[in-house]
């Protein structure tokens, strides 16, 4: 049974990535499986959610791929820069998580997500990076005084700021993220820390 699960994983992925969400539908992922439509839906309820796995798997690859590739001795606000500039480059060179800059598709996930974990549940994208947060904190480092997840929102409004680049004017871009994340930061921070 597990192997049919993963050969599904593995077809969607492959077709998720070369076609896209929206051009790749179930039957395209159960004819490269070799299954019937009735077998998918054994394993996963939607075409949404069997994205939302691949998505979830990828995005957690690309957070171990970045933790693993960042000198956490540095100062919080050139780690929080290096962190949103290895998210954000990260998730354009792979195609699954490129869908996020779709917001069609990504609107349709997210509303999976937040369906199947609640309406309260935190940003599914940088949940790792809380405990960095919460670290900072205890040490001193990063105002204690605002709640961890709402940090963490300030950093998911700032990604969101790449999927609107066109309606703010591409030619503030990459500028208007460095700002941002320096504001951001110099509000997070006393000035021991910067």
């Amino acid at each position: 049974m597990e192997d049919k699960k993963a050969e599904i994983f593995r077809c969607g992925k492959e077709l998720f990535s070369s076609k896209g969400f929206k051009d790749t539908n179930v039957s395209d992922i159960t004819k490269l499986s070799g299954i019937a439509v009735g077998t998918f839906y054994n394993y996963y309820s939607s075409k949404e959610k069997l994205f939302l796995d691949i998505f979830m798997a990828e995005n957690e690859q690309l957070k171990k791929n970045i933790m693993t590739s960042v000198d956490f001795n540095e100062t919080p606000s050139k780690l929080i820069k290096r962190l949103m500039e290895l998210n954000i480059s990260g998730m354009k060179a792979n195609p699954i998580l490129k869908q996020w800059y779709n917001t069609d598709t990504f609107g349709k996930i997210e509303q999976l997500y937040r369906e199947e974990n609640g309406v309260q549940s935190v940003n599914f994208l940088y949940d790792d990076f809380i405990e960095l947060i919460r670290t900072w904190q205890k040490n001193g480092k990063m105002r204690n005084d605002i709640d961890c997840n709402l940090i963490m929102a300030f950093f998911t409004a700032l990604i969101n700021l790449d999927t609107h680049k066109e309606e703010i004017g591409i030619q503030y871009f990459p500028q208007l993220l460095d700002y941002m994340a320096d504001f951001i930061m110099d509000g997070l921070l006393d000035n021991s820390h910067k």
